[in-house]
């Protein structure tokens, strides 16, 4: 039978110790220290206790965590000597079912890791829906981890080693995340579709208004459908929008507004943009389940159009509803000279009715989006969720610095006027001066020398510049510094430059009272409220226009990557997200 919360509380030391017992591999110390703080607001109350007195103790105790678990499918596995959860685990994963050439392989893999780093391999082989990873998963992880730097693998470890004790948290409790389990699956559906070119080789790009973007449109709306909306529609730019109704009883009820995009990048990830959608899809059907209506109306959008990858356009899902469409972007074509006219006409969207979409601000409560957070910092803190202070305001340019190309052998180092050596140092000198404000970014992403040969000095050197800031001031300031400093490398260099700004975007605090209820409901979860800024452009920065805003972070796996087939997240997380929405939904209709 499970535990339950109460009964931990309760229990007397001994007693609360031997529930919590096996979590962490033959290491009780974990559990007991967090038992020290009792009671627990919530099971995820205790996982961050678990989590930061581990992140609390010496390296030398981590590595003794670390090294007290057995190899994957290695000697301890053969002798039927692992404890009774890894067995479960491993068998769960299939590796007491390994082919010949699997086990040699992943014996090889343990050689190697261990040779390498001097503990053995972690993973939590049951994956990020609890159901099981499969051999050829698991094998592939272990391959890709064998590159990582040592520091960074032992902290990758340790976080594997707390989501193997979430798991084991939640078989004790009975506490399976259903709703974060449906949360995932509706990933999974909607990541079926795909863009000719990259659906054959399994990999996710979904561009807009293509075939793969119209289907996911029709998935999207089924599952509105199914969740109990009361209206669903495909607007003139391709959003899908659903609407849950407010009680009979509200006066002139207002509307909260939701969502986010359902486009990806190239070969991408499943839960950029998406995981906002489908967040507040679960709220309104539990809602419908309890048969239940708040003073206000839910308005979930699934913009069609955020990430600019098909036209440069970006945002024309969630600017259409602000008034920001322009005509003149009509006539942009894409790499197959197809216009963005005739790709809206194609998929029988009416471009007259565009300008019908723009909603009345005074009608609306506000914005909020949740996001997966697309970084590293909750996942190294190991934090299920951050409530975003800002969505930093951001400046791009493309250059060109000019110098003379010349022989590489005859050409003595204090005669040359090397372009490459120019934006070398613009570089170096971008990652110095944007480290001395603590949360700007500057990054050159692009960088050229056209026509370059390996026998000559470089003459010309392209290059980018993307600087970010939570606050535009603070961007502008960042920016002036760079373009100083171009100008004087280029003056010291003896070279010429060009610039031009492609780009400016305002920073978009989050409205104060918003930010304060996403913190009281994460906090209602038992967690703190982490609060930090958001370096990536979001929806919420278009409606920021108009109306208050604020966002919610779900923690991202494999280090936060996003933009990438590896961004991940877990069902535990996402049901966290769903439950803090819950929060706030309630917060609002009480307020």
């Amino acid at each position: 039978m499970a535990y339950t919360l109460e009964q931990l509380n309760a229990a007397s030391p001994a007693e609360a110790a031997a529930m919590l017992d096996g979590l962490y591999e033959h290491t009780p110390w974990i559990a007991a220290k967090a038992l020290e703080q009792r009671p627990f607001q919530s099971l995820a109350h205790l996982k961050h206790l678990m989590a930061q007195a581990l992140s609390q103790s010496s390296q030398e105790a981590q590595l003794a965590l670390i090294r007290a678990h057995p190899e994957l499918a290695g000697k301890a596995m053969v002798s039927q000597s692992l404890t009774a959860e890894s067995t479960h685990e491993q068998g769960k994963a299939g590796l007491t079912d390994c082919s010949p050439e699997e086990f040699a392989r992943i014996q090889q893999l343990n050689a190697d890791y261990n040779a390498k780093f001097g503990f053995p391999f972690i993973l939590a082989v049951r994956g990020p829906r609890g159901a099981g990873l499969n051999r050829a998963q698991i094998i592939e992880t272990f391959a890709r981890r064998l590159d990582n730097h040592p520091d960074f693998e032992r902290a990758e470890a340790l976080r594997n080693i707390h989501r193997i004790a979430e798991i084991r948290l939640a078989d004790k409790f009975g506490a399976e995340p259903v709703v974060g389990n449906q949360v995932w699956d509706w990933h999974e559906r909607l990541a079926q579709h795909s863009d000719p070119g990259y659906a054959e080789q399994g990999q996710l790009t979904v561009t807009y208004l293509t075939d793969a973007h119209r289907a996911c449109a029709v998935r999207i709306s089924q599952t509105m459908r199914d969740a109990g909306f009361d209206e669903v529609a495909l607007d003139a730019v391709g959003n899908v929008v659903g609407r849950y109704r407010a009680a009979p009883t509200a006066q002139n009820p207002k509307t909260l507004m939701t969502g986010s995009h359902y486009d990806t990048v190239r070969n991408g990830g499943k839960y950029d943009g998406r995981l906002g959608i489908f967040v507040p899809v679960a709220c309104v059907q539990a809602l419908h389940q309890a048969d239940r209506r708040l003073p206000f109306d839910i308005e979930v959008i699934a913009f069609a159009e955020e990430e600019g990858q098909r036209y440069k356009a970006t945002f024309l899902g969630s600017g259409a509803l602000i008034g920001d469409f322009h005509a003149e972007w009509l006539d942009q074509t894409d790499a197959d000279d197809v216009t963005l006219r005739a790709a809206m006409q194609h998929a029988g969207l009416c471009i007259d009715d565009i300008p019908k979409l723009k909603r009345d601000p005074s009608r609306y409560l506000g914005f909020v989006e949740v996001h997966i957070e697309q970084g590293p910092v909750l996942n190294e803190l190991n934090l299920p969720l951050g409530v975003v202070t800002s969505i930093n305001g951001s400046i791009r340019y493309v250059g060109e610095f000019i110098g003379q190309a010349s022989h590489a052998g005859t050409t003595p180092m204090d005669r040359r006027r090397d372009a490459a050596c120019a934006a070398a140092e613009l570089a170096l000198y971008l990652e110095e001066r944007a480290a001395q404000d603590g949360d700007s970014v500057a990054t050159m992403g692009l960088l050229q020398v056209p026509s370059g040969s390996i026998n000559v000095v470089p003459g010309r050197c392209t290059f980018s510049l993307d600087l970010r800031a939570p606050h535009d001031s603070q961007r502008d300031a960042l920016a002036g510094d760079v373009l100083g400093k171009l100008g004087q490398i280029a003056r010291q260099r003896g070279v010429a430059y060009k610039l031009e700004e492609t780009m400016r975007a305002s920073a978009a605090p989050s409205d104060a009272s918003w930010q304060t209820r996403w913190e009281n409901a994460v906090q209602s979860l038992g967690l703190p409220a982490f609060r930090m800024p958001s370096g990536a452009g979001h929806d919420a920065m278009k409606l920021h226009e108009v109306m208050p805003q604020a966002m919610l972070f779900v923690r991202g796996e494999n280090a936060g990557i996003s933009h990438n087939p590896l961004e991940s997240t877990n069902a535990d997380d996402m049901e966290l997200a769903v439950r803090a929405m819950q929060r706030l939904l309630e917060d609002l209709a009480t307020s």
